[in-house]
């Protein structure tokens, strides 16, 4: 069960950023809350989001992109695992 903190938060923000990707928080209007720019591993969330928003966005985000668990380290190849456990059907990589 995910908890809606900011410990979660952070360690959620570290998978993508373990890969390569770079997180940034910018103001805009977002229809879903993301945009992910594939060719420059970027991805970039809506600054007005509350903790739990930007929890709820992140665990819909990262079955989108492609992450290599190897690169992970051994608490967040827990919590990824997790995250793709519970994507729902279709959203995985």
């Amino acid at each position: 069960m995910i908890k809606y903190t900011q410990n979660t938060l952070d360690k959620l923000e570290s998978i993508p950023e373990q890969n390569g990707y770079l997180l940034r928080y910018e103001r805009g209007t977002f229809q879903s809350g993301y945009c992910i720019l594939d060719d420059k591993k970027v991805v970039v969330l809506n600054k007005f989001l509350q903790t739990e928003g930007r929890i709820n966005t992140l665990l819909e985000i990262i079955p989108q992109l492609d992450i290599d668990p190897i690169q992970l380290d051994d608490q967040s190849k827990k919590l990824y695992a997790e995250v793709i456990e519970n994507a729902a059907p279709g959203e995985e990589s």
